[in-house]
């Protein structure tokens, strides 16, 4: 493992990042970011420099023992499986299962469909019907879901990798900044 701090490059109003920080900061890793930010000067992900981090050009991205890894749910997985404490993907694999089910429900289904780059292309004057309708269709599968699966959490009782993709998704579904 490398010595030193792990490196979030992360923009302020990025789910997937903020999945990410949620992660970090419920197993105790101090962590230093750097903003990426995607609107600025074009959009910072394009530039050379953050290319050759991560070829897909999209944040996060986590430095950390000598790799650097993009994709939330791949980070936060990663994080579990070098720290697992606290857990973050139940013991139980029906619940874990559920965890990921959930989880990429929201990560692949909901949240890539309204984020920034989708919305450019619907057209300024379609972005909010369209974010309403994806967010509100895939709202109304996971509450399907979660009605066999809830406790106190998402899953269960106790919090997991799904509730750290459900925070942040309610609060773009709360937002208009989603559709800027």
């Amino acid at each position: 493992m490398q010595a030193g701090k792990p490196i979030l490059y992360s923009y302020f109003r990025s789910s997937c990042s903020w999945r990410v920080r949620i992660a970090l900061v419920l197993k105790g890793i101090d962590y230093a970011t750097v903003p990426i930010n995607l609107v600025k000067d074009g959009g910072q992900q394009f530039s050379e420099e953050f290319q050759a981090l991560n070829p897909m050009m999209q944040v996060p991205a986590l430095k950390i023992d000598g790799l650097t890894i993009g994709q939330s749910l791949a980070i936060i997985e990663y994080l579990e499986e070098t720290r697992p404490a606290p857990r973050l993907l139940p013991q139980d694999p029906k619940k874990r299962a559920s965890v990921r089910m959930i989880s990429d429900l929201i990560a692949s289904g909901i949240q890539p469909l309204q984020n920034l780059s989708v919305l450019k292309q619907v057209g300024k004057e379609n972005q909010l019907a369209w974010a309403q309708n994806v967010i509100s269709s895939g709202f109304n599968a996971l509450e399907k879901i979660l009605q066999s699966t809830a406790g106190k959490y998402c899953v269960g009782d106790e919090v997991s990798m799904a509730d750290l993709c459900l925070v942040p998704q309610v609060a773009n579904a709360e937002s208009c900044q989603i559709c800027e």
